[in-house]
């Protein structure tokens, strides 16, 4: 009989074990943390979530003129997106934003609507990345256009229900010979400019 009790609180002693092991694993990538969290405070597996929807707002499609071109931008939220970093792993909520270039007449230069974005997609993704409530901003990372070009952020302040502001800061735009093959197009169609104003359609 003793022997009996003792093989039942193994059994239980191990089953504890095991359940807290997955309660703690799924509490883990639970952990739930606000848009602001800065990376070195990201746990492995968190997820960074809107929990005060200042993302939504953004939601639409925007249209703007510069340089004699048209913009369109079409931004959707995606959730629980997961991110990569070399070391690190998590999830965020996080704006996307995909998008049209269209010359006055009216052909189309650049257009990545219909692209299926990954989390390692390289070129042409615009995620956000962080916000500024106390400026009505939101921060993007532009991976740039074929090979990289022009690579940097972009940032979009609120300005009212249907009125959203641009600026676009690219980070590099020279590659060497060789960083990109002969004949690829390298030419930055999203406008180069601040306080570009994108209004709501």
């Amino acid at each position: 009989m003793p022997l009996k009790n003792d093989i039942m609180k193994t059994i239980y002693f191990k089953t504890a074990i095991i359940v807290g092991l997955i309660a703690n694993t799924i509490a883990c990538k639970a952990q739930q943390l606000p848009l602001n969290t800065l990376m070195e405070n990201i746990p492995q597996n968190a997820y960074v979530k809107d929990l005060n929807n200042e993302l939504t707002p953004y939601i639409g499609i925007y249209k703007a003129n510069y340089g004699g071109n048209e913009i369109i931008l079409y931004i959707t939220k995606e959730e629980n997106r997961p991110v990569h970093y070399t070391d690190q792993q998590f999830y965020r909520d996080a704006l996307v934003i995909k998008y049209v270039v269209k010359n006055s007449a009216g052909n189309i230069l650049q257009n990545t609507q219909n692209m299926n974005f990954t989390p390692d997609q390289k070129f042409h993704t615009i995620y956000s990345t962080r916000t500024r409530p106390t400026l009505n901003t939101i921060i993007f990372n532009y991976r740039g256009t074929n090979c990289g070009v022009g690579w940097g952020d972009i940032y979009l302040k609120k300005i009212n229900s249907t009125q959203i502001s641009w600026e676009y800061r690219p980070d590099d735009m020279v590659f060497t010979t060789g960083d990109c093959p002969q004949g690829t197009d390298k030419t930055i169609y999203l406008p180069e400019t601040k306080d570009l104003i994108f209004t709501k359609q």
